[in-house]
């Protein structure tokens, strides 16, 4: 059974959801990197209020700052603007943005173990969540862009960064401990998404090598 962290059914709900607003920003022809900079901006302020303990602005900005991450795409394919400096441009702030808005949270759990508001443990298990959460997310990039250098295909895994930016943005505006059960859920599947992408280049190269040898052992018997 396939492990779905986002159901298809509801992302095509936000496209729909989105395309009047994305259909205003083609007519204003604008573009897209200025999306992927607000977007950026809007995450900076969403680590800085994270960092200051207000969970639920900070998770309706990340939120929002995911919706500039999709409208940016959308506007660049519609207008035919689409560029390799657009997608290296978008992809390098995304990782940026991902790895301030983890600051943030890690600072906030720390903070909130000093001031005596959180158990030191579970303030702990948090902070250390966040460290691997952080590092799981950037290897889920890393393995992508280099699989794709490499000339595979390597789009797959569960825990990608639209369902990392729901599941934080929703969680924090819900309650904070359940801002940690999402974060340790990403700490442990964006980390298996990792290796999950690793297997599937691995896997793709296996077929590759064994199609070859096939294709050779056809050749010589004719």
């Amino acid at each position: 059974m396939k492990l779905n962290f986002l159901s298809d059914g509801l992302k095509n709900w936000y496209l729909r959801f989105t395309q009047p607003l994305v259909n205003i920003f083609i007519e204003l022809e604008l573009n897209p990197n200025f999306f992927t900079s607000i977007g950026f901006v809007v995450s900076i302020i969403a680590a800085i209020m994270f960092a200051k303990g207000n969970l639920r602005f900070a998770g309706a900005l990340v939120l929002l700052s995911g919706t500039f991450d999709i409208i940016d795409g959308r506007v660049a394919r519609a207008t035919k603007r689409e560029t390799k400096f657009g997608a290296l441009y978008d992809s390098t702030l995304d990782r940026y943005a991902e790895v301030i808005m983890f600051f943030g949270l890690a600072y906030f759990f720390i903070f909130q173990a000093w001031t005596g508001e959180m158990n030191e443990v579970v303030a702990f298990i948090a902070a250390v969540g966040v460290n691997v959460a952080l590092g799981g997310s950037v290897m889920v990039s890393y393995v992508r862009a280099r699989a794709e250098a490499l000339g595979f295909n390597c789009s797959v895994g569960y825990m990608q960064r639209p369902e990392r930016i729901v599941y934080i943005g929703f969680s924090a505006i819900f309650q904070k401990y359940i801002l940690i059960l999402a974060i340790l859920l990403i700490a442990v599947m964006a980390n298996y998404t990792a290796m999950q992408r690793l297997y599937h280049v691995w896997d793709q190269e296996r077929r590759q090598k064994l199609a070859q040898q096939q294709s050779e052992i056809e050749s010589e018997s004719v």
